[in-house]
């Protein structure tokens, strides 16, 4: 599609991005990437388990010997007077128990007050473990700043105390202590060596709610910032119909310029959208939006062009609200040109894709399909949608459409491959593994210079375990595209998963910044392997140069999750001592 960096799936198959480990080599979405642990298919298949949370307190629910249920307090056994101030303590919580199990969770808080003041202060153990009940059964009558109280006290007499810190983080969440639940939630997770599903839902829920909050307030008032020029080249050359990319004509050029031969032309026509495109061949991106408002302001012959020019680069800049006005009047623009009006439509649908409204996506790729039946672009970009949607055989079908409109092109012949591949790895299908697999042979023999179908191979290859191979796909990649930053990324990620080569693979993520220094994907890369090896500054550092580059407000949020991720972890360190495991 034409976002900048395809949403991962919707169905079960996606993965929680904001984990506080690294498993790399996991297979990445048309050659983007990212970094994953846990799959969400997992915890979601495990959500329903939520029921049977453990909503007792602990220890016996036994009556106090020599009691029934109906014994009130008058009546204590003739033995207590010589039980110790202890085995009164737990007398009176077994007690509190019983009424806990009973639901009457009033009389359970009175037993439990009884065993914290009968308890000898020198018992830690046994006194954390009376606040904790009580925080439970405050928990049950949905008073969350006592069971924060005493999920505290709890804490406070036993740090690792799981039982309460998740009590306590459930209780901030319903206080909408976000960052607080957050800390006790990292804890719990790093304690239970993040095999709790529980623990992990709240994690990713808390992490997920956060991030969005913060990158609604951050990409409103964000600087726009142009991308690279090697990122806004490859973001064009997905396109072959696109009218606006292609080069200034004879027709555009006065005679003088015609007879330059080698040299860029000068537009000396009073014309904006003339003038944007010369700034396009000389890569001069900055000028063109202020070149297109005029031809737009001016009302000149070109205007449709204009907008959907400027459209594109609002786009490109991460300025969705300025780009959607522009692109909505050209598509409603009946007397433009119909690939003018079909080219508009996929880049509002891959718009609303970033933004994750699916159906309006779907509704325009649709709609462009229906102006503009022989538009390759359309049917390479809505299969683009259809894998993000988890509908390969569709996705498949629109490839394999656009291969018949435009028999040479290649980028839609190796994501085909790619589709296929994804499909039969995830049904454990080893044939059609294999099919996809001789698939990619016959992609990179028949196009030997689209450097995209080697880098897809190479992370067919990174899942079959074939590193050798794949470490020879993302070479011939850099040979064709030595300015693509992203292959240098991936193959630094090939480096730590075949060869446990942390320099090389540090090394390779670096250079990738030294080409181009505005590759959100390589500073998210990097700051997540430095969580790994417990250097959370520098990996909190790395996050928020992401952050700054963030194109779309959905890419800010979940990069704004792996930050909190990363500086939950150094709170929880700070406070308990608690450190994941470190590569």
């Amino acid at each position: 599609m034409a976002a900048s960096k395809p949403v991962e799936p919707q169905s079960g198959s996606g993965l929680p991005r904001w984990q506080l480990a690294l498993l790399v080599g996991a297979p990445i979405v048309l050659g983007v990437g990212a970094i994953y642990l846990w799959n969400r298919s997992r915890t979601k298949e495990k959500q329903g388990k939520r029921d049977g949370e453990r909503k007792t307190p602990e220890g016996s629910a036994s009556p106090v010997q020599g009691q029934t249920e109906q014994d009130g307090e008058a009546n204590r056994p003739a033995k207590e007077q010589d039980m110790s101030p202890l085995d009164r303590a737990q007398a009176a919580k077994n007690k509190g128990n019983k009424y806990f199990k009973a639901g009457k969770y009033e009389h359970a808080i009175q037993c439990y007050t009884e065993a914290i003041s009968l308890c000898p202060k020198e018992q830690k153990g046994d006194l954390s473990t009376f606040y904790q009940n009580r925080a439970a059964a405050y928990e049950q009558q949905m008073k969350w700043e006592e069971v924060v109280q005493d999920c505290t006290r709890a804490v406070e007499l036993n740090p690792r105390y799981v039982k309460a810190l998740f009590r306590r983080a459930k209780a901030q969440e319903r206080l909408d202590k976000k960052k607080e639940c957050l800390e006790d939630v990292t804890a719990v997770c790093i304690l239970e060596a993040f095999q709790n599903q529980q623990s992990m839902l709240l994690a990713d829920k808390v992490l997920k709610l956060l991030g969005k909050e913060k990158a609604k307030d951050k990409y409103k008032n964000r600087e726009p910032l142009m991308p690279s020029p090697q990122f806004i080249k490859s973001y064009f050359s997905s396109f072959t119909d696109d009218i606006i990319s292609q080069p200034l004509q004879k027709g555009e050029k006065n005679d003088e310029d015609k007879d330059k031969e080698g040299e860029a032309a000068e537009v000396t026509e009073s014309s904006g959208y003339l003038k944007a495109k010369q700034y396009m061949e000389e890569e001069n991106y900055d000028k063109i939006i202020s070149e297109c408002s005029k031809e737009v302001d001016s009302r000149g012959k070109h205007m449709a062009e204009a907008l959907l020019l400027r459209a594109t680069f609002y786009l490109l800049i991460g300025n969705a609200n300025a780009a959607q006005p522009d692109l909505d009047q050209v598509i409603n623009m009946e007397s433009a040109n119909v690939k003018l009006r079909a080219n508009a439509l996929i880049k509002r649908g891959s718009m609303y894709m970033q933004q994750q409204q699916p159906q309006l996506s779907t509704q325009d790729f649709n709609m462009a399909a229906e102006i503009d039946t022989q538009n390759a672009d359309v049917y390479h970009h809505r299969g683009q949608l259809k894998i993000l949607l988890d509908q390969v055989e569709e996705a498949v079908g629109d490839f394999d459409e656009c291969i018949l409109l435009r028999p040479d092109s290649a980028l839609a012949q190796a994501q085909k491959c790619f589709a296929l591949y994804r499909q039969a790895y995830t049904g454990s299908n080893l044939s059609q593994v294999q099919t996809a697999m001789d698939g990619f042979e016959d992609v990179i023999r028949r196009f030997p210079k689209c450097a995209e179908g080697y880098a897809l191979y190479a992370q067919a290859l990174t899942d079959q375990q074939q590193f050798g191979k794949a470490d020879e796909m993302y070479d011939k990649c850099i040979e064709l595209e030595p300015d693509n930053a992203t292959t240098y990324v991936h193959k630094g990620l090939l480096q730590l998963q075949w060869k446990q080569d942390l320099d090389m693979g540090l090394d390779l993520i670096s250079k990738a910044i030294e080409i181009d220094n505005k590759c959100d994907f390589a500073y998210e890369t990097m700051g997540t392997i430095e969580v790994q090896r417990g250097n959370l500054d520098k990996a909190i550092d790395m996050f928020n140069k992401a952050i700054n580059l963030a194109k779309s407000e959905m890419e800010m949020a979940h990069l704004y999750s792996l930050c909190d991720a990363a500086y939950a972890q150094t709170e929880v360190a700070k406070k308990y001592g608690l450190k994941p495991p470190t590569l």
